[in-house]
């Protein structure tokens, strides 16, 4: 979704699945391998905290693009390119 799409909100849709495929990775073989306990975990909670960040940027950034444009397309924000 995030290289296909091209609806704004979509992408930060499909970012977020990919962050929590990452947790669920971290998780499972965190139980698998030897080390510190609880090690995968902490760092699912730090992703998942991050990615709240990320999300509430992510929208105040599309909210402030559909204010100007009137549109959430990607295509549309062509100015943004560098």
């Amino acid at each position: 979704g995030v290289l296909a799409r091209r609806n704004v909100i979509v992408v930060v849709m499909s970012l977020e699945l990919m962050l929590n495929a990452v947790n669920l990775a971290l998780v499972a073989t965190a139980n698998f391998r030897a080390g510190a306990p609880g090690a995968g975990t902490v760092f699912a909670l730090f992703i998942i905290v991050l990615a709240a960040a990320e999300v509430t940027v992510g929208l105040a950034i599309v909210i402030a693009a559909y204010r100007h444009r009137r549109t959430v397309q990607a295509d549309t924000y062509s100015e943004l390119k560098g």
